[in-house]
């Protein structure tokens, strides 16, 4: 049989940030709105060119986005808030619903299932959908016109696009269904018409612990596809793990499933082995690893392949995800060790991967063309060596009871009811990029650096004084990112120059390359911490990143155990908190903001996932005296069935993400009993808009609702650094004046609860 190479996704951001750069561009008004849409389709036009010289058959098409594809799928089909829907140009409405306006409030923004990637999450609410405007059929017309070629349109399937939304009756999800699964028919039909031959659907819902209702859901809504468009092909698509009810999904009538056979475990594989492929389908093959960095082993990847062409009638090769989860290209990685560039493999290079299986299994390459790719991979993974395992046996895990911390460290501190302080960042500035860079370039001394960001520490820590903020950060102005700032000091990890991926919008990070053992090797963070506490009679925070999430955004060598990366780090991070200890900082935030993000997707694997993560933390932070106040920080996850594991923690204040989602959160603890410190955040930092004192007086209030005053934090929902200074300092201000006027209130009430 032929076999055919295909893509799931494409990364959008494009090999150097175009993508950011553009967008950021159209918001700041330096580019007009005709400017922007003919750079965005420049960059959508290039990522295709690319993909068509590696050879790719099945070339995706909507993968690109203008901001998020869930956000792009609830804007087709019309569920656009009431609150948007005075805004009459559609591109202004779109990045509204995104980043929200001065008079209204964005979507909410969560975790991309176990990923790094965040989505915008619809709001349902009482909508009646419309197919409002195919622009996959757009993009299709486009690149058919401009490259003479077929392609493959992709978009978020209705079952997992609604289960993933929010602002609906769950009992009533069928109803909503009903009303969506005509507008894809319309769809299909439409695309159908223009000649589109192939549509990738993705349903990734289906790799989670799904109930019977929803499996008969599948069931129906694809029976009334394959009965309404039965002359177009639908690849079902799944990804980050494998398929729950296998065998009914293979069973539906679509013309491929997409697989994940490389995060799935082996239960993909054992499936098949056990029950079977259907032979009037194709099996559309993930075997290239899309969210990690690291070469594929060739030869082993075609004994897969040829044991998968043995139970398949067709079969296509592709990634096992969007492409989306990795960096661009590696050929712009000069600065990396030899024997570490040459074991990585990008987005660019894994299509090479491809495309290289595909001619193999078509006869067009030897096994010993494979077996020569993987030789000289594995000449620098041996390079890579790494040492003896660490052991935290001796560690401490444990603290003296909360009760008697807390007194202790209210009499150290004595802080107000309502403290209120910020999550630790302050705005990178152009000026903060520029002194960075050229400081990297050789253009400015190490000491003409410095004095810069002490110059910028000195500033804030005025401007926070202004402000009336009880308890203040250094903000972070040397770290250009939270992850990759400790990726570049603590020994065993690598940071790349251009292995730029999105996180939201037009947010890029660069995850670090775990490539080795972890070790400490010197203070991180002391200098900066301790000079802003020299310049205050206020607590200034030790800020620093949890070993959980520096894990967890980072790409880890394959062939390591997770869990002793995960004991390294902690020892390492363990070694800076006690510095900041020994230095007289007596506040300590040690951010989890990815805590549940790598949390697995199946149930059954939670409870050593859980174990790992809380050791960790408690690793790390154990170690301090009752005096010594430890937060920690978490965003954009669904914490609702995850507070026993934050309790575990054992931390003395944890601030949490609550703005986007309107203080939904507040209502868990009317059921689960919260002893610790807590701050919800209370206004949103991902959107430039100012809130007003009447919305954060309400979500404190509402939060007092459920919470004694003396846990209560006052602070935004994440770091500033995203920030102007100018949004930064009003909606501070707004902030500051909330807190103080509900403290004074409850100073009447002689620090009572003024609600039953």
């Amino acid at each position: 049989m032929l076999i055919y190479s295909s893509n799931v996704g494409y990364p959008r951001i494009g090999e150097k940030r175009e993508w950011k750069k553009a967008l950021e561009s159209f918001w700041n008004g330096q580019m007009n709105e005709e400017q922007f849409t003919k750079t965005m389709e420049t960059i959508r036009l290039d990522s295709i060119r690319k993909q068509v010289e590696k050879g790719i058959d099945l070339i995706p098409i909507g993968d690109f986005s203008l901001y998020d594809h869930v956000l792009d799928t609830a804007f087709m089909f019309g569920y656009i808030p009431e609150r948007f829907k005075q805004i009459v140009n559609p591109l202004e409405q779109y990045f509204a619903m995104a980043r929200g306006t001065n008079g209204q409030h964005a979507l909410e923004m969560t975790k991309w299932f176990n990923t790094n990637y965040h989505y915008i999450v619809p709001e349902i609410g009482q909508t009646k959908p419309k197919l409002v405007d195919n622009h996959l059929l757009k993009e299709y017309k486009l690149v058919k016109e401009t490259f003479n070629l077929e392609t493959k349109p992709v978009l978020l399937g209705p079952i997992t696009f609604l289960l993933l939304s929010k602002q609906y009756a769950r009992h009533e999800w069928r109803k909503h269904l009903a009303q969506l699964v005509p507008l894809y028919v319309e769809l299909f039909k439409q695309l159908r018409e223009a000649g589109v031959l192939f549509v990738q659907i993705d349903e990734p819902i289906l790799v989670q612990d799904i109930d019977d209702d929803i499996v008969d859901a599948f069931r129906d809504v694809y029976e009334v596809f394959h009965r309404d468009v039965p002359n177009i092909n639908l690849i079902l698509q799944t990804y980050f793990d494998s398929v729950s009810h296998y065998r009914e999904i293979v069973a539906l009538p679509v013309a491929g499933i997409g697989l994940d056979f490389v995060h799935d475990d082996g239960e993909n594989m054992k499936n098949i082995n056990t029950y079977g492929f259907p032979k009037d389908k194709i099996l559309v093959a993930g075997i290239v690893d899309g969210r990690n960095v690291w070469k594929s082993s060739l030869a082993q990847k075609a004994t897969l392949l040829h044991h998968l062409a043995n139970v398949a009638e067709q079969l296509i090769i592709q990634p096992s995800c969007s492409l989306l989860h990795v960096p661009v290209t590696t050929k712009h990685e000069h600065a990396l060790p030899t024997e570490l560039a040459g074991a990585l493999s990008f987005a660019d290079e894994k299509l090479d991967e491809i495309r290289m299986l595909t001619e193999y299994m078509n006869g067009n390459v030897t096994i010993d063309e494979l077996i020569k790719y993987d030789e000289q991979t594995n000449v620098y993974f041996a390079k890579l060596h790494h040492e003896q395992e660490q052991t935290a046996e001796t560690v401490p895990v444990s603290r003296v009871p909360y009760n008697e911390r807390r007194k202790a460290q209210q009499t150290h501190l004595q802080l107000p009811l309502l403290p209120t302080t910020t999550i630790g960042s302050f705005p990178q500035t152009s000026d903060v990029r520029e002194a960075r860079m050229k400081w990297k370039k050789g253009e400015w001394s190490y000491n003409q650096y410095k004095s810069f960001i002490k110059t910028e520490i000195a500033k804030w820590s005025d401007i926070q004084e202004q402000l009336q903020l009880d308890v203040l950060v250094h903000g972070e102005f040397e770290r250009t990112d939270m992850v990759e700032f400790f990726g570049e000091k603590l020994q065993g990890m690598a940071c790349t120059t251009n292995g730029w991926v999105q996180s939201y919008g037009s947010r890029c990070v660069r995850p670090p390359i775990i490539f080795s053992d972890i070790a400490y090797q010197q203070p991180m963070t002391i200098e900066e911490t301790v000079y802003a506490q020299s310049l205050t009679t206020k607590p200034v925070k030790g800020m620093l990143t949890g070993p959980v999430t520096i894990l967890n955004w980072s790409f880890v060598r394959n062939d390591i155990s997770r869990k002793r990366v995960l004991i390294q780090l902690a020892l390492a991070i363990r070694e800076e908190v006690l510095q900041l200890e020994k230095e007289g900082i007596r506040i300590i935030q040690v951010d989890e903001p990815a805590l549940r993000e790598g949390l697995p997707l199946k149930t059954k694997k939670h409870a050593s996932y859980w174990e790992d993560a809380v050791i960790a933390f408690r690793i790390t932070t154990s170690s301090v005296e009752k005096e010594t106040q430890i937060h920690t920080h978490m965003c954009y996850s669904q914490f609702e069935h995850m507070m026993h594991i934050i309790d575990e923690l054992d931390a003395d204040v944890i601030s949490i993400e609550s703005s986007r989602s309107h203080g939904e959160l507040v209502s868990v603890f009317e059921t689960y009993e919260y002893e610790k410190g807590i701050g919800l955040g209370v206004y949103d930092i991902h959107s430039p808009r100012i809130p007003t004192k009447e919305e954060l007086s309400e979500q404190i209030e509402r939060a007092l609702r459920v919470l004694r005053p003396e846990q209560f934090w006052v602070n935004p929902d994440c770091g500033l650094k995203t920030r102007k200074e100018e949004e930064t300092i009003a909606a501070l201000q707004v902030m500051v004046e909330a807190a103080h006027e509900y403290r004074k209130r409850l100073l009447a009430y002689g620090g009572k609860k003024l609600w039953k």
